[in-house]
């Protein structure tokens, strides 16, 4: 089957990890904006999740065996409500692992998408098998942990399996713009990318909360260490500038904390305090991040009550100098809310100093979060020109 002409639509599919995560109203928007800004562009475009990994109950309990949703009922209705309000309810399927069984598209239609294809698209290379999907015409694989990716590839344990599910694509996009400067990339051509945002569910006139905010999680997954250089979470970082609401006061900051915690994982050895509990000390605002963003209504809303952002990223994107910028912090550029977040080597690439704010140190963090406090108004309208594309300085987001 030859390509078809670039300026006819594409049938692309997009992967992602909506269903599996019912209660990360965060997850499901990084998600859904890409397949719903791929088929607003007048793409002909189909959403796939087939990660292998079994779904979340949005209520676990003090095991591991607690979290796992045997019966995906609620993790389908979840995926099947997100793309149904993107205009995407007859676009989706959903292949739950434990049986395994398909939902969404039926049997003969499924099988008629995958085999008439263009484009697959794997956001965080979220596929188990991406060869069983080899018919399809073109495979992109697209990056959203920098880094992490990329060590996971040199490791000797698991480094076949993974090196086969990345050899399976055709092209290779990383949200770590400067990943293929480093080391780190080991011979793969990486194409720096940015996350997609759609303007117009973010836009807002609603004033803000007197607060900086972020939404993260303590730790994800146990640190990577490589050829001497060490891939930590967010609990390295923060550790650093846990003091900060004391050097920027009356400025108030606060965290939209996940849960759940791997204290085996954590970098503070010792400290019988929670994450909460040392934060709260040091004068940070916590709040439980399932309460305030749990869906995709409460994480917009979440974000576009708050002045602005200020947060650190995973230790493994800093030391690791990836050139990663959050997708999160985009929705809030979107919602016309400044960004104050931690330089992962981005200082370079985008275009900083209104609306972004990058710091490396606590001095620059506190600088910087009594600039956005002094000029308020220029840095919430230069947020949002950035995220638009119509700012006089350099575009943030191409404006298609």
């Amino acid at each position: 089957m030859a390509p078809r002409s670039a300026a006819t639509k594409l049938r692309i599919v997009v992967t992602g990890l909506i269903a599996q995560h019912p209660r990360l109203g965060g997850v499901a928007w990084d998600y859904v904006q890409f397949a719903a800004g791929l088929a607003r562009l007048g793409h002909d475009v189909y959403y796939l999740e087939d990660s292998g990994e079994w779904p979340y109950l949005a209520e676990g309990g003090a095991t591991k065996a607690s979290w796992i949703a045997h019966d995906p009922t609620p993790n389908v209705r979840h995926l099947a409500t997100v793309m149904e309000r993107f205009g995407l309810g007859d676009r989706w399927l959903y292949r739950f692992p434990i049986e395994p069984r398909w939902y969404g598209l039926p049997d003969d239609r499924r099988r008629e998408v995958l085999e008439t294809a263009d484009l697959r698209v794997n956001v965080s290379g979220t596929l188990v098998r991406p060869w069983e999907y080899r018919q399809i015409l073109r495979l992109a694989y697209v990056d959203s942990d920098p880094g992490f990716t990329q060590v996971k590839l040199a490791l000797p344990r698991g480094q076949k399996t993974f090196q086969r599910r990345l050899a399976t694509h055709d092209v290779f996009f990383s949200f770590g713009e400067r990943i293929r400067e480093t080391a780190l990339a080991n011979g793969v051509d990486w194409r720096p990318t940015r996350q997609p945002i759609l303007l117009s569910e973010w836009t807002t006139e609603s004033r803000p909360r007197n607060v900086f905010t972020t939404v993260m999680s303590w730790t994800s997954y146990r640190p990577l260490r490589h050829a001497g250089l060490s891939l930590g979470e967010k609990d390295v970082e923060f550790r650093r500038f846990v003091d900060l609401p004391r050097a920027v006061r009356p400025a108030r900051l606060e965290v939209a904390l996940g849960g759940t915690r791997h204290e085996r994982w954590e970098s503070a050895a010792g400290d019988a305090r929670t994450p909460q509990e040392a934060l709260s000390e040091a004068g940070w605002r916590v709040v439980d991040a399932a309460a305030v963003s749990g869906d995709l209504d409460a994480y917009r809303r979440y974000v576009r009550s708050s002045k602005a952002e200020w947060s650190v990223a995973k230790n493994g994107y800093v030391t690791g100098e990836t050139g990663w910028f959050s997708c999160r912090s985009a929705c809030y550029l979107a919602a016309g809310r400044p960004v104050v977040v931690q330089d992962t080597g981005f200082r370079d690439v985008l275009p900083l100093g209104e609306g972004v704010l990058a710091f490396a140190t606590p001095e620059e963090a506190a600088d910087a979060v009594r600039a956005v406090e002094g000029d308020y108004a220029r840095h919430s309208r230069a947020a949002r020109e950035l995220a638009a594309g119509t700012s006089t300085r350099t575009a943030f987001w191409p404006r298609s």
